[in-house]
């Protein structure tokens, strides 16, 4: 596709369904796709597999996902915090299912996908519960857990600008898992401030080239009407 930008958020995700495995960047609040998630929501999908750092803040994002009651299964590394109280309901109601992943882990998991690997040997979590039922092995005199990769479905990342080539470049922290949720789903859309002629992206920094992006779509943010300001 020569043009991957379309008009809206709701065009974005169309073609996300029910039982879809979906990658969404951020770290907390940095970088979270909110207006992604909120057409999603919109579209009424359900029984997903969310793979994100955490299992939401507060009311917005994910933990709207949650309230909504639209996530089967949730994939993170930090499911509880003093405002994650939508995920801690659904879970002692036996209403989602949680896997746990060290945050190392869960990075070098999704950049497995990426990369095209089999599997990793990788020596965080030996000895835990997190390695019960796994195979390990010594390396280097050194015990490793064997982890497999993780694919999505789509990813719904949070980037500052784009062109519609879908290069992407990101603001500070708000980069974090984008890039490589990028690389590792089939379908990449992307929520940008801003997206700007071609050429317009110095090539030496832009972050995420727009072979692993299907669809972006700008979304103007009061961050980014400050910053133009």
């Amino acid at each position: 596709m020569s043009d991957k930008a379309v008009a809206s958020a709701e065009a974005a995700v169309a073609e996300i369904q029910d039982g879809a495995s979906v990658m969404i960047g951020g770290f907390g609040t940095a970088g979270m796709p909110d207006q992604l998630i909120d057409a999603l929501i919109a579209r009424g999908v359900g029984d997903l597999t969310i793979i994100n750092n955490n299992a939401g803040n507060g009311e917005a994002g994910v933990a709207a996902l949650i309230r909504e009651g639209r996530v089967k299964k949730i994939i993170c590394s930090f499911p509880r915090q003093s405002d994650s109280h939508h995920f801690d309901a659904a879970y002692r109601a036996g209403k989602i299912e949680l896997e746990l992943v060290a945050q190392g882990n869960l990075a070098a998991r999704i950049q497995a996908a990426s990369a095209g690997l089999g599997a990793i040997f990788t020596p965080t979590g030996y000895g835990t519960l997190l390695a019960e039922g796994k195979e390990t092995r010594e390396i280097n005199g050194v015990h490793h857990v064997l982890e497999y990769p993780i694919h999505a479905d789509f990813a719904l990342i949070k980037a500052h600008k784009g062109d519609r080539w879908g290069n992407l470049v990101y603001r500070k922290t708000a980069r974090n898992f984008g890039p490589i949720m990028a690389m590792a789903a089939r379908t990449t859309i992307a929520q940008v401030g801003e997206i700007v002629e071609l050429g317009a992206l110095d090539p030496e920094v832009v972050v995420t080239p727009g072979i692993f992006v299907q669809r972006v779509v700008q979304i103007a943010s009061a961050t980014n009407h400050a910053l133009a300001a």
